[in-house]
Parts: structure tokens; C-alpha cells; sequence
């Protein structure tokens, strides 16, 4: 009989993956759960995200965004502007809450940790 991974075992691979993705690149919460068998599984790497303050090393949960480059997670960030200054500090331009020009940075940890 297998194990069931525990809520923080599986946060951490989760953490793994996010902090893989390089510097001036995002990925979405549904990339990152297919990277770790659980294709339906984008809000527990929402859950993941708003729960890894404090976590080290650091998680760079400002490059996990929506399917569509939304700042969906940005209201877990005190302030919630901060989401928005990081990606933007890193070369990632914003406008109305949403990455410009997703598909050029977006980062699919399935075809990059392969």
C-alpha cells in the first residue's frame, strides 16, 4: 500500500518546481501541478503559494500567475502591489493585472524539467 503524501510533503515538491522557474519568466498554477502528476490540481498550488511566507529557501511565488498572466495571487501579498513590483523588477511587463506578452515568458516546468 502506497503512502498518501501529507499536505507538506507535497507543498515542498510544489516549492521545488516555483523555485525552478528562472528569473523574468512565470508559470501558471496549472502548469506547476501537472509538473507534479496532479493535472487538476492548480488550486493546491494556489493553496501552496499562499502559505509559503517564511518558507526557506525562498519561494518565488510572484512568478506562479493564472492560465492567462492574470495576478490572480496578488491580494496574498502585503501589499498586494508587491506582486506586481517583483515580476517587474525582474524585466516582466504588467498592465492591468495581467503579464504582456505571457506566451513569450511564460516558463512549462513539464518540457523544462524533462
Amino acid at each position: 500500500m502506497s503512502k498518501t503524501p501529507d499536505k507538506e510533503n507535497i507543498y515542498d515538491i510544489i516549492y521545488e518546481v516555483v523555485r525552478s522557474v528562472p528569473k523574468g519568466r512565470v508559470t501558471s498554477y496549472g502548469a506547476v501541478a501537472a509538473a507534479i502528476g496532479a493535472k487538476s490540481g492548480a488550486r493546491l498550488v494556489g493553496y501552496a503559494m499562499n502559505h509559503c511566507a517564511g518558507v526557506k529557501p525562498k519561494v518565488p511565488a510572484h512568478r506562479v500567475v493564472n492560465r492567462n498572466g492574470m495576478l490572480t495571487g496578488k491580494h496574498h501579498f502585503s501589499p498586494p502591489e508587491k506582486m506586481e513590483q517583483l515580476l517587474k523588477k525582474e524585466g516582466i511587463e504588467v498592465k492591468d493585472d495581467k503579464v504582456v506578452n505571457f506566451s513569450k515568458v511564460f516558463w512549462d516546468p513539464v518540457k523544462e524539467l524533462l
